[in-house]
C-alpha cells in the first residue's frame, strides 16, 4: 500500500494528529496490521501510533479487545457492533486519543452470509462518540488480486475516515 497516494494520506494523518497532540490505537482483523504497518511508514510516526492489536482470531476481540462475548455470538466479527467495539477496544487498551478498527471478509470466499469485499472499519474517540463505516470493496474480478486489493483498500479507506472525523471534531 505505500504507494504514493497512500503513504502521502498516512503522512497528512500522522502530521494532523501531531498538530493536535492527539493519538492513535488499532484493532485489526482482516487487515492483520496493515494499518498500523503503513501509519508506521511516516517518519514522525511514532509521536502519534501507540500501538495496535491484531485480532484475526474472533476470540482474540473478545480477549484482547474487549468486544463482549454476546455481542460476538449475536452478530458475528463481521459487523457494525463488533467494529465499534474493537475500536474502543484498542483506544482503551493502548491508551491512545483515537483507535481505529478493522474488521470483515478479505475472500477468496463468504464468511458467515458477509460477502468477500464486506468491511467494518470503527472509529472511536476518547471522550466521544464511536462512529463506523461500512464499505463494500469490488475485488476488480480478479482472483489473483482479491485479498491484496481488499486488504490494502480498506486501509486507505480508514485512513480517509479518521481524517474526515479529525476534519469534524475539534482539537481537545
Amino acid at each position: 500500500m505505500s504507494g504514493a497516494d497512500g503513504n502521502s494520506r498516512a503522512q497528512e494523518l500522522v502530521h494532523a494528529l501531531t498538530d493536535r497532540a492527539e493519538t492513535l490505537a488499532s484493532c485489526e482483523s482482516l487487515t492483520a496490521g496493515l494499518f498500523a504497518a503503513e501509519i508506521a511508514t511516516v517518519p514522525g510516526a511514532s509521536a502519534v501510533l501507540r500501538g495496535g492489536l491484531i485480532t484475526y482470531a474472533t476470540e482474540l476481540k473478545h480477549s484482547l479487545a474487549g468486544v463482549p462475548e454476546e455481542t460476538l455470538a449475536a452478530v458475528g466479527p463481521v459487523a457494525e457492533e463488533t467494529a465499534r467495539a474493537m475500536a474502543e477496544g484498542a483506544r482503551s487498551t493502548c491508551e491512545a486519543t483515537w483507535g481505529v478498527a478493522l474488521t470483515g471478509v478479505a475472500g477468496p470466499d463468504s464468511q458467515d452470509g458477509h460477502p468477500v469485499g464486506e468491511v467494518w472499519i470503527g472509529v472511536a474517540r476518547d471522550g466521544g462518540p464511536t462512529l463506523t463505516r461500512r464499505l463494500s470493496i469490488d475485488p476488480q474480478n480478479d482472483p489473483q488480486r482479491t485479498r491484496e486489493y481488499i486488504r490494502s483498500t480498506s486501509v486507505a479507506k480508514a485512513i480517509e475516515f479518521l481524517l474526515a472525523t479529525l476534519g469534524t471534531i475539534p482539537k481537545r
